[in-house]
C-alpha cells in the first residue's frame, strides 16, 4: 500500500476520533457525506470478499457504481491483480485473511492460513507476509475464522500487526464467541464489524431476502456494514446489488469502510453457522 494512501485514511480516522474525545464533533458531523444537506446521512459499507482467485462474479462486482471495500485473500492467483483493480476503482481494499473454523476443513482456507496451533511467530510472520502480498491494503478481516478469533492469543497478535502496520481490522463476526472487541480495545486498534451477511446462502431470493434485513436494520441505525462474496454467490449478489442500487440511494449513501472509522455500526445477530 502507497505511504500517502494510509496517511490519508489514518489522518481522517485519527482527527475524527479526537474530534469526538475532545467534545468538538458529533458523530454525524464525523462523516464528511452528512455535512452535505442533500445527501442521505445514513451510510451502507458493501464488503466483497473472496478476491483473488478469479472468482465468478468478480468483474460484476467491481462494476458496481458504488464505493465498494474489496477483502482480497493473501498468495493466490489474481490477489495482486484483483487489488490493483479495485484501487484503480477507488475501492478499499482489505486483506481477507483465511483464520482457522471451528467446523470445515483447513485445506478450504488457502495458502498461508492463520490456526490456533502455530506458534506466536509463526502467527505474526503469516500475518506480515498477507499484508505485504495484497497492494493497497488498508485493512484487514477473517476469512472463515470462528475459531481463531475466539482466541485471545492469536488475535492478540493479528491485531498488534495491523496496529504496526497502521490497519483496521473488520470482524467479519463468524462467531459470537469472538474477541476482537476486547482485544483491539486493549491495543488501541481500530475496528469495525460486520451487521449483515448478503449471500450465507447461495440464491437470489436469499440474497433479496437480506437486502430486506438490510432496511430494517437501517431504520434503527444510521450505518451498516455488509458482506457479500464473489465466487458461488457471486453473479446472484452482484445481480441482486445492481438492481437495489438506485433504489437504496433514495435513503443512504454507499460509503467504503474507511469512511466509517472510527465508529461502528451497532452489532446486530448474525446467522453465521460457525463458518
Amino acid at each position: 500500500m502507497k505511504l500517502v494512501n494510509r496517511i490519508k485514511v489514518w489522518k481522517i480516522a485519527v482527527t475524527i476520533f479526537t474530534g469526538i474525545v475532545c467534545g468538538g464533533l458529533t458523530a454525524d458531523a464525523a462523516t464528511p457525506d452528512s455535512v452535505t444537506s442533500n445527501k442521505p446521512v445514513r451510510q451502507i459499507a458493501v464488503v466483497i470478499d473472496d478476491l483473488g482467485n478469479r472468482m465468478k462474479g468478480t468483474e460484476q462486482m467491481l462494476e458496481l457504481p458504488i464505493k465498494l471495500t474489496v477483502a482480497v485473500m493473501p498468495f493466490l492467483p489474481s490477489t495482486r491483480q484483483d487489488a490493483e483493480a479495485a484501487h484503480r476503482k477507488g475501492h478499499d481494499v482489505i486483506v481477507h485473511l483465511p483464520m482457522e473454523p471451528i467446523r470445515g476443513s483447513r485445506s478450504w482456507l488457502g495458502p498461508g492460513a492463520i490456526t490456533t496451533d502455530l506458534t506466536d511467530d509463526e502467527i505474526r510472520k503469516r500475518v506480515e507476509a498477507a499484508i505485504a502480498d495484497v497492494p493497497h491494503a488498508v485493512g484487514m478481516n477473517n476469512h472463515m475464522g470462528s475459531r481463531a478469533t475466539s482466541d485471545k492469543r492469536v488475535m492478540q497478535i493479528v491485531l498488534q500487526v495491523c496496529k504496526e502496520k497502521g490497519l483496521f481490522f473488520l470482524d467479519s463476526r463468524t462467531s459470537y464467541q469472538t474477541v476482537i472487541p476486547k482485544v483491539a480495545k486493549d491495543l488501541g486498534v481500530f475496528t469495525l464489524h460486520n451487521d449483515v451477511f448478503l449471500d450465507d446462502v447461495y440464491t437470489q431470493r436469499h440474497v433479496r431476502k437480506q437486502i430486506a434485513v438490510l432496511k430494517k436494520f437501517l431504520k434503527k441505525n444510521e450505518r451498516c456494514v455488509v458482506i457479500g462474496h464473489v465466487g458461488p454467490s457471486g453473479l446472484n449478489t452482484s445481480g441482486v446489488l445492481k438492481n437495489v442500487i438506485p433504489e437504496l440511494q433514495g435513503s443512504a449513501t454507499f460509503v467504503p469502510l474507511s469512511q466509517l472509522l472510527p465508529l461502528p455500526a451497532p452489532f446486530m445477530e448474525l446467522d453465521s453457522d460457525n463458518r
